[in-house]
């Protein structure tokens, strides 16, 4: 092997890894592998760059856009009252008809921001038809993939393969040439969801009480500050031990007067009740220490955490970058909210401990105490669509615009119609329809940016570079023939088996765009090595890394309905 073969072997290593790990997020670990590529003289900086201007990359940065201005429509808000009616009637037909919209949706928008939207939606719709959420959500996460197969567009993997095709001189995907066997998956997805799969489903119920869901019992305590305390007499911002100790002060009981969610530059009194939410095993241990009495030793719940004022809400983490990937201290959550974060569900586990400093993802749920006002406030800003984040509890849909709808459904009818007539590239016909979205002002200019995932733009570009090195290196070549020398013996129906299990495999544990562009050259190089059409090898890839099932951290729908559904990871 060459040089640049191993360092390219190398560079592929350390990536995988901490694709898999996460020591670092997954788009600086893409700028990284750029530059590395660069330093070590694998690609020159020309080629470095090429995945930024990749058909793939601008393509879903234009479809992130056309999904985010019809979501923003309003077009999904009488959905609610429609779906409890079914999943009343009967929940097998209800799941059923829920997998069908989400899947036809799917096709044609992004679906990570799809579930966000459904899972209130379905979570309210249970609520009102009085059957358990968690038998409704990872289907809702499954149906979002089964129809992504479906089409070019259904989903970013399948534009990435497409467009590293077409980089490498292969024709690339059409619009429609996944659509019969995605239909398959389709079906029979419904079909095992509805019969084998419901059986398959937890049957734990849906915990309603906020302190067992969020494991809180063990966090909550109301004390008594004794003259001479070491929390007397000072500010809540001024005191150390506040901080050492990792407490959040959930209210204050002077006399009579009861102080919700208190501000920082409050002075702590001797002789005041103090709700708090900490490790109360350390405040047990050090009570006579730091001066404070506990008023009982039993373990407080919901209705001894909130004040008359205030109300529990859990909200989910979506897409906007006001959020996530940034700490609760760098957000000032509380001053810019008005509300107080108890607990995280954070990839399934629940978070009690140095909140403020644990960076948000997308999929995870705040347990938040929040003022009744302000909550009410929440809902209108949610309706409008001005809120970062979506209330799992009570959610405000946006107002319906049909104006906006019949205008964002014809550009985005006519951005199909254009790439599958094959009268313009899907990635001018896309871009076209970003310009008439914003000129007709279906979307700001800040809508759209804020639109764009900006983490899977960089994640591409990376992930395509590295190919780039792959096939130039000729690794791409050395994998390629062990795994036709492994399987030729069985024919090309089970080389697409090994390449389709390498890819689903990967996909499981790192992202689903970086195993598609790991896994392409080599998929390239077995088609032109065997002599036979690259197409299914590349549909091969396509339909593995975009239907990752088996769990919650293969693919973002899964980890998203990971934590809203209450499940465990075996559930998956």
């Amino acid at each position: 092997m060459s040089y640049e073969g191993i360092v390219v072997v190398v560079i592929l290593v350390l990536a995988m890894v901490m694709f898999v790990t996460e020591i670092l997020p997954v788009d600086l670990v893409a700028v990284i592998i750029i530059v590395a590529l660069v330093i070590t003289g694998v690609l020159t900086p020309e080629e470095s760059v090429q995945g930024f201007s990749n058909v793939a990359t601008v393509t879903v940065a234009a479809m992130f856009i056309l999904s985010s201005a019809l979501l923003k429509t309003g077009f999904v808000n009488n959905l609610v009252p429609r779906m409890a009616v079914f999943f009343r009637f009967n929940p097998k037909f209800g799941m059923g008809i829920m997998m069908t919209l989400v899947a036809l949706m799917s096709g044609f928008i992004n679906n990570t921001p799809i579930v966000a939207i459904f899972i209130p939606l379905v979570i309210r719709a249970s609520a009102k038809a009085r059957v358990n959420a968690i038998k409704f959500l990872i289907p809702l996460s499954y149906a979002s993939m089964f129809g992504g197969v479906c089409t070019l567009i259904g989903t970013s993997t399948n534009v990435l393969v497409s467009g590293m095709a077409a980089q490498s001189g292969v024709e690339p995907l059409k619009m429609f040439q996944m659509t019969p066997l995605g239909l398959i998956f389709l079906v029979t997805g419904l079909f095992y969801m509805i019969t084998v799969g419901e059986k398959l489903l937890p049957v734990r119920n849906y915990k309603a009480n906020f302190t067992d869901r969020f494991n809180m019992r063990t966090y909550l305590a109301e004390i008594v500050i004794l003259p001479g305390s070491l929390f007397a007499d000072k500010t809540i911002k001024e005191s150390a031990l506040i901080e050492q100790l990792d407490i959040t002060i959930i209210s204050i009981q002077r006399n009579n007067q009861f102080l919700e969610m208190p501000s920082d530059n409050l002075v702590i009194r001797a002789n005041d009740v103090v709700r708090i939410h900490c490790d109360t095993e350390k405040i047990k241990e050090l009570k006579e220490e730091i001066g404070i009495k506990l008023t009982s030793d039993d373990d407080l719940d919901d209705r001894d955490i909130l004040g008359v004022q205030t109300s529990l809400a859990e909200i989910l983490v979506g897409r906007s970058p006001h959020l996530k990937g940034k700490t609760l201290q760098e957000i000032g959550f509380k001053n810019s909210f008005g509300a107080v974060v108890l607990a995280i569900k954070h990839r399934g586990e629940i978070l009690h401990e140095k909140l403020r400093k644990i960076k948000l993802r997308t999929g995870d749920i705040l347990l938040v105490e929040v003022n009744k006002e302000r909550l009410e406030d929440f809902k209108k800003m949610e309706a409008t669509d001005q809120l970062p984040f979506s209330l799992l509890t009570e959610i405000g849909l946006p107002a319906i615009n049909k104006h906006k709808i019949i205008g964002v459904v014809s550009v985005i009818a006519g951005v199909v119609l254009l790439a599958s007539l094959e009268i313009l590239p899907i990635m001018i016909a896309s871009i076209i329809g970003v310009v008439v979205l914003v000129i007709t002002r279906c979307i700001s200019l800040e809508e759209s940016y804020e639109a764009v995932e900006w983490k899977v733009i960089f994640l591409l570009a990376g992930a395509i570079s590295l190919g780039i090195a792959m096939e130039k290196s000729g690794v791409a070549l050395i994998i390629s023939q062990i795994i036709v020398n492994t399987f030729d013996p069985w024919g090309p129906v089970a080389i697409i088996s090994a390449l389709y299990l390498t890819t689903s495999l990967l996909t499981e544990f790192m992202s689903n765009n970086a195993s598609a562009a790991l896994l392409v050259p080599v998929a390239l190089s077995i088609a032109e090595s065997m002599g036979l059409s690259p197409i299914p090898f590349l549909m091969t890839i396509a339909f593995a890394a975009s239907t990752s099932f088996m769990t919650p951290i293969g693919y973002q729908t899964n980890t998203m309905v990971y934590s809203a559904g209450q499940y465990r990871f075996v559930d998956f």
